[in-house]
């Protein structure tokens, strides 16, 4: 009886695995999920935990060994979708950025979505002029330490706070500035909104970018926003293309099309290059979801998408969710008291060698004072060595994904912002997959592609790092250098041809079966319908019927006699 209790216990710690959720507050929400929990499961959970209603906005991202980054779809299985092994780590962040941030219903859902623009400001991703930048840091200045007060902030205590991956002295100055003169009485909540309206109306409001190559082989960025479709090349914008004009999103391996029609019926197609399939697929996904979610009226309206022409090829995927213009609708129908907002104080500053500077904000990391020094010519093309979308150390040393010519210079000198503008080339940092402590300068050698120490010790994926996780790390590397990583290719082409035939033999028994009951009803039914007199009367099928069918039917029937009789006899 006792083994028998025993066992039972450990299969149920074998159906349960430990989850933890980094908030955007950089706090952590852990909880323990069973093996067959999906992912809705574990988002209402969090919405539940943060007291959140207006949740469409927000989706949990994780990260899978191959540093490629992935949305948790909420109608699959979260075990079945992670590549990695329990306990699970992933982020909750904003997914569809709101297309008017003040017209959010509750302040808790404006505070959440202020907290990852704020993340995206930091991690360059939010680019603007210098006089934008500083308004933008005055606000979130505001909203954590409050009014001016001399005696609490002596000179230069907006240097201790950083909002950008670099800034100058100057930016500093005037972010000082700003604060004490111009934002004098304004609420938290009231800078929090001013700095949501202000950020909404730049050009990279609600851009992720995916870093890809054009027909050419020049870098590329490519961004889906609530209004449309961008792509960004250095420092421009050169294409925009609004969501009622794309008509058709799709991917075959890296390959990715975009087809739009504009103005006076000009189709256009645009095709870009990502690193690797999965990139790509990811990138599909992305804009599939974003155009349903921004695009349609109705989520009755989603239906299924092919990656391909072909119907028995390719990836199929369907948004689930509601639209914007439902949650919208269901926001406006919220009646309850504000819940209570817990906003991020200051605390001290992690102990670090590099580290000269007081206290810094909760949710903004504080990164070593390195120097990132970047062309003025290079803009987001130098985003190279980010752990983004695309796993840079996935791609070969041989045909890196960006020229060599463009990579990251690191210095030992102080990286400062133009005082002319905030302009791509003076923040290039996506968000990494390690936000906390992220190390600019240091760079290790990856499979051949260079990778931060710190993006190497911490993941959203919870995965180990290379130079600590013992033996887990020592056989994946002898698994690499023995050439399993080629032999795993080779069985995931042969399983995906193996497929590939199997579904053309199944489309082509259904077609045949389809084509044998639209026989059978031709000619036996007693049905009077015009479509099948019409054909019926053709002197094609009278020649079928009677020379061929006809034969064919008795002989069947003889068999079926002949067949019968002998059962009798039995």
């Amino acid at each position: 009886m006792l083994s028998r209790i025993m066992s039972g216990s450990i299969r149920n710690l074998d159906r349960e695995y430990d989850c933890t959720v980094r908030l955007l507050d950089d706090t952590e929400y852990t909880c323990t999920i069973q093996r067959d929990a999906k992912g809705q499961y574990l988002f209402d959970l969090i919405c539940h935990h943060l007291n959140l209603l207006e949740k469409d906005y927000f989706g949990i991202r994780y990260v899978d060994p191959d540093k490629q980054r992935h949305w948790l779809e909420v109608t699959k299985c979260i075990a079945k979708q992670m590549k990695s092994q329990p306990p699970f780590t992933m982020c909750l962040r904003v997914k569809f950025y709101p297309p008017d941030p003040a017209a959010l219903k509750e302040e808790i859902t404006r505070y959440l979505v202020f907290l990852q623009i704020k993340r995206d400001l930091y991690h360059g991703r939010l680019l603007c002029k210098t006089s934008d930048a500083a308004m933008l840091a005055a606000f979130i200045l505001q909203a954590e330490i409050g009014d001016y007060d001399p005696g609490k902030h002596p000179e230069g205590y907006s240097s201790k706070f950083q909002f950008f991956p670099k800034h100058s002295e100057k930016l500093e100055r005037r972010i000082a500035d700003i604060h004490k003169t111009e934002l004098m009485g304004q609420t938290p909540e009231t800078s929090e909104l001013n700095f949501l309206q202000k950020a909404q109306m730049l050009d990279t409001y609600g851009v992720d970018p995916h870093p890809c190559k054009d027909v050419s082989g020049n870098p590329a960025f490519l961004a889906f926003t609530p209004f449309g479709f961008v792509v960004l090349q250095g420092n421009k914008r050169v294409h925009f293309l609004k969501w009622n004009e794309v008509t058709k999103l799709k991917f075959e391996g890296k390959t990715f099309h975009i087809y739009a029609n504009q103005k006076e019926d000009k189709k256009i197609i645009l095709t870009y290059f990502a690193p690797t399939p999965e990139a790509c697929k990811h990138l599909w996904k992305c804009g599939v979801e974003n155009q349903a979610f921004y695009k349609l009226e109705k989520s009755s309206q989603v239906r299924t998408v092919s990656s391909s022409n072909l119907f028995f090829k390719g990836s199929r995927f369907r948004y689930s969710g509601r639209v914007a213009k439902e949650v919208m609708e269901q926001s406006a129908k919220i009646k309850r008291e504000p819940p209570e907002i817990h906003r991020a104080g200051l605390v001290p500053s992690r102990s670090c060698p590099s580290i000269t500077h007081g206290p810094r904000l909760t949710s903004v990391p504080r990164t070593r004072r390195r120097a990132v020094h970047i062309s003025i010519m290079e803009g987001l093309e130098s985003l190279r060595d980010s752990a983004h979308s695309t796993p840079v150390r996935s791609v070969s040393h041989g045909d890196s994904f960006m020229p060599r010519s463009r990579s990251l210079a690191t210095d030992e000198g102080s990286a400062v912002i133009s005082d002319e503008a905030y302009s791509p080339s003076d923040s290039v940092l996506p968000t990494p997959v390690s936000e906390h402590n992220l190390d600019l300068a240091v760079a290790r050698q990856v499979n051949g592609a260079p990778r931060s120490i710190e993006e190497e010790r911490e993941s959203e994926a919870g995965t180990p790092s290379v130079g600590d996780s013992g033996d887990l790390a020592d056989s994946r590397a002898a698994l690499e250098g023995s050439g399993g990583a080629a032999a795993l290719s080779e069985v995931e082409q042969v399983n995906k041809f193996v497929l590939s035939v199997l579904r053309l033999l199944l489309v082509t028994i259904g077609l045949l079966f389809v084509l044998l009951l639209l026989l059978i009803v031709l000619t036996e039914s007693d049905l009077d319908v015009a479509f099948l007199r019409d054909i019926r009367r053709t002197p094609e099928f009278e020649q079928f019927h009677y020379e061929y069918f006809c034969p064919l039917r008795r002989w069947f029937a003889c068999k079926l006699r002949w067949a019968g009789s002998l059962l009798i006899n039995k």
